[in-house]
């Protein structure tokens, strides 16, 4: 099966935010995705809302289904920690070092968890690249994310919202009337806004439950609350940093001895696996998951997967943090790791793979009838 390599510099969301900055006037960003001069702009971001899943229920989403729309690639892998960032820097993972879901820290012998952030990490260190906020700063366009409160110092925030004046909302009418008002600010203004809840429903009961559906129909209305209240000189996007499937087979590592020979740390997640192994063992574990999963996923060494550009161009200092080996399900299976991962195990919806069930997510734009 043909690797698909997501559309870094032609179609990807670390495409979305220089675009955004180009149409608000700021020097030296590459409008590449064509998007109209306006000075405001409103980035609604949806986790988990795949173009695939969004296309499958137009019913549950009639204002989004009839929003004017493309599909961008996520990037690999295609997880909220790496997504975010590629939004937030305009920079493809390479770029970012934000890698996935649980990442290699070189040198430590331990794991980092780019969601929840690991003790001992500094997010300006691990993420020094600039983001859009600070650039859009510099440039004197107003700048907001509006969020919920619990994220609000947290390191994920501070690595891909860093510039940006956070705005806390844990509830939809406060979301919606932080969004109102800080796209009104100053001359010219970005806000990005970002809402969690399908992703979560999906990984608890599935993207294809009742619950999933339901909630669906929530973000519409949601999305079409802020549509309403935007300035007439504003743009409203709307987006999402993955989709989602519900695989329904898997492969325990901590149950095939085949799997765990030679590895000493198992990163990234069920759908996007980063392999790190005991020093000389490299070779062995590559063909050892490649005959496994033979027929089920891309199964592809450190230096094959960079060459393939599936992180987009990758700093050198960067590069250690990816596995030795990564496996990337594109069949209806997941890898999980029921003694190291027992939580992340039971998940049904799971994402991070470069199908386009996944990889795939909208780029919709609200159109001002007037």
């Amino acid at each position: 099966m043909r690797l698909p390599v997501p559309a870094y510099g032609r179609e990807s969301l670390a495409d979305l935010g220089p675009s955004v900055l180009a149409a608000l006037g700021v020097p030296g960003e590459a409008n590449v995705l064509g998007l109209p001069d306006l000075p405001r702009a409103c980035v609604l971001l949806i986790d988990g809302l795949g173009w695939e899943l969004l296309r499958a229920h137009p019913d549950a989403a009639p204002y989004l289904s009839a929003l004017p729309g493309r599909p961008l690639t996520a990037g690999f892998p295609a997880t909220t920690a790496t997504s975010v960032t590629s939004l937030g820097t305009g920079r493809p993972p390479g770029g970012h070092g934000m890698f996935g879901y649980q990442v290699a820290v070189p040198g430590e012998g331990r794991l980092h968890n780019c969601l929840r952030w690991s003790d001992g990490i500094d997010p300006l260190t691990w993420q020094p690249a600039p983001t859009i906020y600070d650039r859009a700063a510099a440039a004197g366009v107003v700048t907001g994310h509006v969020s919920a409160s619990a994220f609000q110092n947290s390191g994920l925030t501070r690595s891909a919202y860093r510039g940006a004046r956070y705005l806390p909302a844990d509830l939809l009418g406060q979301l919606v009337a932080r969004a109102e008002q800080a796209v009104r600010e100053g001359e010219r203004a970005l806000v990005t806004v970002y809402h969690g809840d399908l992703d979560a429903i999906g990984h608890i009961n599935g993207s294809r439950s009742a619950a999933w559906r339901h909630h669906l129909g929530f973000v519409d209305l949601l999305a079409r609350r802020l549509a309403e209240v935007m300035p007439p000189d504003a743009a409203f996007y709307v987006t999402a940093d993955h989709g989602m499937t519900d695989p329904t087979d898997r492969v325990d590592v901590d149950a095939e001895t085949g799997l765990r020979a030679g590895v000493a740390l198992l990163g990234g997640e069920a759908r996007a696996r980063h392999v790190y192994t005991e020093p000389g063992a490299a070779a062995d574990v590559l063909a050892a998951w490649r005959e496994r999963l033979a027929g089920q996923a891309w199964v592809l060494s450190r230096e094959e997967a960079i060459a393939e550009g599936l992180f987009g161009p990758v700093e050198a200092a960067l590069a250690p943090r990816i596995g030795d080996v990564l496996a990337i399900p594109y069949a209806d299976v997941a890898i999980v790791a029921t003694e190291a991962e027992p939580l992340e195990s039971t998940i049904v919806g799971m994402h991070g793979s470069l199908v386009a069930a996944e990889q795939l997510v909208p780029l919709l734009s609200h159109e001002d009838p007037g």
